[in-house]
């Protein structure tokens, strides 16, 4: 019998793609490519109540592969690991691991790995009107106004967020 339920879900992405880094990988703020192979986990028959447990959540009829569910492009995604508390109003918390497409097109309010001056960090992307600034969301960081003197660069988009949850 397996089980089933977010928090096997969780664990089993924390193990998946941990498992594919170094740890050297987590003290560096370098993107990590994914390690593609199949990782098959069971899909509930039912759906999960956040109530009182179900009987039939032991009961499996699908099997899904997380990498089709999370990774649109393999050889464009990366895994960063999160270090500070700017973008807690969202639930990005230190240590959380952010899968990063490059090959998706930053668009304004995405959630992006830009490189500014030399230095990866995580934020919501504003663009309109010519400007551009890097919206952290935690109140207690200001928004980064992007100069012209400024090296920055959208390293790539944010798609998905592997928190542990305990």
């Amino acid at each position: 019998m397996v089980a089933c339920g977010q928090g096997y879900l969780a664990y089993c992405l924390f193990i998946q793609y941990y498992s594919s880094m170094t740890r050297s990988s987590f003290s560096h703020a370098k993107p990590t490519p994914v390690a593609i192979g199949q990782l098959w986990l069971d899909v509930c028959g039912s759906t999960m109540p956040a109530g009182f447990p179900s009987p039939a959540a032991d009961h499996t009829q699908e099997r899904i592969d997380l990498n089709q569910q999370l990774i649109r492009n393999k050889d464009a995604t990366y895994i960063f690991r999160v270090k500070g508390d700017s973008m807690t109003g969202i639930g990005i918390y230190e240590g959380d691991a952010l899968l990063v497409d490059r090959s998706i097109d930053p668009k304004h309010n995405h959630i992006v790995i830009a490189q500014l001056n030399n230095e990866f960090t995580v934020k919501r992307l504003y663009r309109r009107g010519g400007v551009v600034k890097l919206i952290a969301e935690n109140p207690l960081y200001p928004p980064r106004l992007i100069k012209e003197e400024d090296d920055f660069i959208v390293w790539g988009v944010v798609t998905n967020n592997i928190h542990k949850l305990c």
